[in-house]
């Protein structure tokens, strides 16, 4: 329709004409990486940028210190556009290097480019606040600051507190190596520390008198292992021991630790077998006569994927087209794959799509509507799918066979590339989104289509009430 080419100009006019302002407010992040629930830094500069917007700013969402929301416009319908901004540990890195240099010896860096991530997610908020001024359409716009989505369900926390609930549609992106517009669901997971406590002693002396934390955490192992041909075959239970209580082998350990999660297509499912893996916890601690502490840490629920509003995402991609990339990014990409990415690696970012991949360095096409339908992975993007229906998409920032939570990934994630990827991102969701506010019918099919998917299951939050994330300094998992 003429006007939805209108309306696609006017975005993608309003995102070049700022995006050298976001590109290097991405790059700001990128220089100071800041772990989950300490991104202090990251939102003051991204507050900054959407203050001088004109945006209102909500602090402090769901009592979390580094969660927030910028606002404009009045009336309906509300939009959402979701971002990012938390680091990895141990990941930092010199950009542009094709081999590991840490810019920090052991300090954090972003291994999953959540600095391009929540830039991107502002510049799409900015580029329709401004397309729909231009054309003047009235609306709310609304970036939402999301705190650690690494490992701790930030958007779980800002969802159980109510910050979704009159949205009437949420987008989103994720750096990634391929352009695609995501169909797939995830698992659902829960994080749990199990903290055991008994008694130290003399483990040559006086043996019996100890009663020891460490072999409880061992027991516990044995039988969540044994639990593991009983469980349903698409559930998946990882630990981490944590703590072993020291390094003495003649002291009983009086206090050790292990980390657990536990995945599962749906939410009920992972509670359920979470459910046992707590019982066999509690089985080890009777044997061993000491105390367990559970502790949840994190929780993700699995996404709903949404046609109605999947359909209008891959059309604007489409429209708008693939990143431009130019000789040096396709050169600095082949040296990248020919000195720091196996053959597995380039093998395994391109499972279950066009096998052709492989042979590319850089991904300049877009991935057909539908390729996959589940991700073994989980993120909180999930828990804001059940409130409201969501999309999102990846764009190509990084080269093809480019590991996530890896140097490889840290090293490319300021580069003109990146840049690119970022751009297209914040085009596709703008317009994305400018398309439900001028055309209400969609975000009517969308709804229908939520009601249909939840059945009238109201959102259950994995992170119970009383945890905040206060509660869990030096506990991610």
């Amino acid at each position: 329709m003429e006007n939805d080419s209108l309306s696609l100009d006017e975005i993608v006019r309003c995102v070049n004409a700022k995006a050298a302002e976001y590109c290097a407010l991405s790059d700001r992040i990128w220089a100071m990486p800041e772990l989950a629930f300490e991104e202090h830094r990251s939102v003051a500069e991204h507050i900054a940028m959407l203050e001088r917007e004109g945006f209102r700013i909500t602090t402090n969402i769901g009592g979390i210190a580094t969660a927030f929301v910028a606002e404009f416009g009045e009336g309906n319908p509300i939009i959402g556009i979701l971002g990012e901004y938390d680091a990895l540990p141990d990941l930092a890195q010199v950009a542009g290097a094709t081999k590991p240099e840490p810019s920090i010896a052991g300090g954090p860096g972003h291994g999953c480019g959540h600095n391009l991530l929540g830039s991107g997610s502002a510049l799409a908020a900015v580029a329709l606040k401004d397309a729909l001024a231009a054309e003047g359409i009235k609306g709310r716009v609304r970036y939402y600051g999301c705190p650690a989505e690494e490992n701790m369900g930030g958007k779980a926390y800002m969802a159980r507190a109510g910050a979704f609930d009159d949205l009437d549609a949420a987008f989103c992106w994720h750096p990634g190596a391929l352009n695609e517009v995501v169909t797939k669901s995830t698992n659902a997971a829960i994080g749990v520390r199990f903290s055991f406590t008994g008694r130290a002693a003399h483990a040559a002396c006086n043996p019996h008198l100890g009663r020891s934390a460490l072999d409880a955490v061992e027991l516990m192992n044995v039988g969540v292992n044994y639990m593991r041909e009983h469980m349903p075959s698409d559930a998946r239970v990882h630990y981490a021991i944590t703590n072993t209580g020291g390094e003495a082998p003649n002291v009983v350990q009086a206090y050790a630790e292990s980390a657990y999660l536990v995945r599962s297509p749906d939410l009920q499912d992972a509670e359920r077998v979470f459910a046992r893996v707590k019982k066999i916890a509690e089985g080890a601690a009777l044997m061993t006569e000491t105390s367990v502490n559970v502790q949840i840490t994190a929780g993700y629920s699995n996404i709903l994927t949404n046609n109605a509003l999947q359909d209008v995402m891959y059309e604007n991609m489409r429209r708008v087209g693939p990143p431009a990339f130019d000789k040096a990014d396709y050169e600095f990409a082949k040296e990248l794959r020919k000195t720091a990415l196996t053959d597995e690696d380039v093998l395994a970012s391109v499972a279950t799509r066009d096998i052709a991949l492989k042979d590319k360095i850089l991904h300049d096409s877009l991935l057909p509507l539908g390729t996959d339908t589940f991700d073994m992975g989980s993120t909180d993007v999930g828990d804001v799918s059940w409130v409201v229906p969501t999309a999102q998409c990846y764009t190509a920032c990084f080269a093809i066979g480019t590991p996530f939570h890896t140097w490889q990934l840290v090293t490319q994630g300021n580069l003109p590339a990146a840049h690119k990827g970022m751009i297209l991102a914040a085009k596709v969701m703008a317009s994305t989104a400018a398309d439900c506010i001028r055309n209400p019918d969609i975000i009517t099919r969308a709804k229908a289509e939520f009601k249909q998917q939840t059945g009238g299951r109201p959102y259950h939050c994995p992170i119970p009430f009383d945890v905040m994330p206060s509660d869990l300094r030096g506990k991610a998992l």
